[in-house]
């Protein structure tokens, strides 16, 4: 009598998302890792499951820098770029295991290209001379890809060192440059010495490629 086994199991691989995105591409490897479950197809990373909601990492997260408030801001020279920190003290999330900032390197993160983010920046801001200054703020990447397209002029009503408040959004979509090297707020002053502010990011990844 011959007996045949008509059960079979495969076990992905699991390991992090963050290591995923370091392994040499393979047509046909899967893994399975925080968000889900991968698969390599046609040279790149496609997540198979789920392929929306919560494991597609979809939502929204927070960050409310605590460095810079009203007791201590952060002071920019008049033609100085400067990185627009955000320590993320406090942070709330649409749901647990999202981010889309890294606060330790102050710089906006991404897993998978053709994703679609839309970030709010928020901070309260005043200028030692309000009638010479104004500000520039603009998305840098290290790579090659010109994300400073995004970017705004932000001008100062009358009043010396009086509070103003900023309040931009930003949409875009992700390339492999931007996920191989991120990307981070720059903002210059320019015509005075300008001052910023309770830092808040608002950052949604509204939709999902993979």
């Amino acid at each position: 009598m011959t007996s045949n086994n008509t059960s079979y199991k495969v076990h992905a691989h699991q390991t992090t998302d963050a290591k995923r995105l370091t392994f040499n591409i393979e047509e046909g490897a899967m893994v399975t890792t925080e968000s889900g479950i991968w698969q390599v197809y046609n040279g790149a990373w496609r997540k198979i499951y789920p392929q929306s909601g919560i494991g597609s990492g979809l939502g929204w997260t927070r960050y409310d820098d605590g460095l810079y408030t009203s007791e201590n801001k952060l002071s920019l020279s008049s033609g100085v770029e400067t990185t627009l920190t955000n320590n993320g003290a406090n942070t709330i999330r649409s749901q647990e295991g999202i981010d889309y900032y890294n606060t330790a390197t102050s710089k906006l993160i991404a897993t998978t290209p053709n994703d679609v983010y839309i970030t709010t920046v928020i901070f309260n801001y005043s200028a030692s001379n309000a009638s010479q200054a104004f500000m520039h703020l603009n998305l840098e990447n290290t790579g090659t890809t010109p994300y400073d397209r995004l970017k705004t002029d932000i001008l100062f009503p009358k009043g010396n060192n009086e509070t103003h408040e900023f309040h931009g959004v930003f949409q875009y979509y992700v390339d492999q440059d931007f996920i191989d090297n991120g990307s981070s707020w720059k903002v210059t002053a320019d015509g005075s010495t300008c001052k910023i502010w309770d830092i808040i990011y608002f950052i949604q990844k509204t939709q999902s490629y993979a």
